[in-house]
């Protein structure tokens, strides 16, 4: 494990138009892709401040009296269950935010009584759409894509998801915080505090995402690996829970649609006399096998993740 480290990508040359530098950058990411699924990057753009008064907020809240994070549970009935859950295994809680992006649309007003935490959540919701713009046009360089494939792709962001998670210190019977498993949609950013305690699964080891101040965590979504065709990895990965540190951590899915049909790209199959590894799909059909999969779990039965129903591989 200590000869495999997670890649750190410096992003300021495509802010500087260093081509130079987005070359190396490119290949990089390309790289860890590649082999690892995971990488995080720096200079990206979001404001430093503002990533460290979120994580001071959120922990804030987290902290304070069940009862005040009950106040803001998820509506009954409502279309977008966003507020604070607990799992019934209290390892770890989180908090929904949604924001809706097309003109005329509303935020979603969790929580309500914490102006402080509701607006810095907003905050970080633009931002991360943004860095996933932006990051999706690296990705698609790298992949050798035309110009704005991803982005024509994936150009809805009204399915993108910003979590908010807080995970109580490790106990002698109980270390794990969320198990083994991999992402939805198209990409995952993650902005983490100190305390560490995300791993992510390299031919069987499990390598520490080892915190670096300023940096976001990239994880390769399951979209992203059945559009490459498995050029690119979404990997498993998994929280540990530290002894004696709570761990604090943002979570922002940059998704797709339900209705997006999904298939490997012909610039990864027909393009190359290469057979796709896939039957094509809709989201929310991939959605469902995977929800069905999980059940499976529950019950003791292996779980792949749903995307076993749609391979075309033994």
């Amino acid at each position: 494990m200590a000869n495999l480290v997670i890649p750190i990508v410096d992003l300021s040359p495509f802010f500087l138009g260093d081509e130079d530098g987005e070359r190396k950058a490119r290949e990089m990411i390309n790289e860890a892709c590649s082999r690892y699924g995971f990488f995080q990057i720096v200079n990206h753009g979001m404001p430093l401040d503002l990533m460290s008064r979120a994580l001071k907020l959120s922990k804030a809240f987290f902290e304070s009296p069940v009862e005040e994070k009950l106040n803001c549970s998820p509506l009954p009935g409502s279309p977008f269950p966003a507020g604070y859950n607990r799992k019934p295994n209290p390892s770890y809680e989180f908090a929904e935010f949604l924001v809706m992006l097309q003109p005329g649309s509303n935020f979603n007003v969790f929580p309500a009584h914490r102006p402080q935490l509701r607006e810095v959540m907003g905050d970080l919701f633009y931002q991360f759409a943004k860095i996933g713009a932006i990051l999706e046009s690296i990705l698609g360089d790298s992949l050798g894509l035309p110009p704005s494939t991803l982005q024509g792709f994936n150009n809805d962001r009204n399915s993108d998801v910003l979590t908010a998670l807080y995970y109580l210190p490790a106990t002698e019977k109980e270390k794990m915080g969320i198990n083994s498993h991999r992402d939805v949609g198209c990409i995952t950013f993650v902005l983490q505090d100190e305390v560490g305690g995300l791993e992510v699964q390299n031919d069987g080891k499990w390598i520490p995402v080892t915190p670096k101040k300023g940096a976001l965590v990239v994880n390769i979504g399951i979209i992203l690996q059945v559009l490459t065709n498995n050029k690119y990895k979404s990997p498993n990965h998994r929280v540990v829970r530290p002894n004696g540190r709570s761990r604090n951590s943002f979570s922002f899915f940059y998704n797709v649609s339900g209705e997006k049909w999904i298939e490997p790209f012909p610039h990864f199959t027909k393009q190359i006399d290469q057979k796709p590894n896939y039957l094509g799909f809709f989201y929310s059909d991939y959605l469902q096998k995977r929800k069905e999969n999980k059940l499976k779990r529950a019950s003791g039965l292996e779980d792949d993740h749903g995307l076993s129903h749609f391979s075309l591989t033994v």
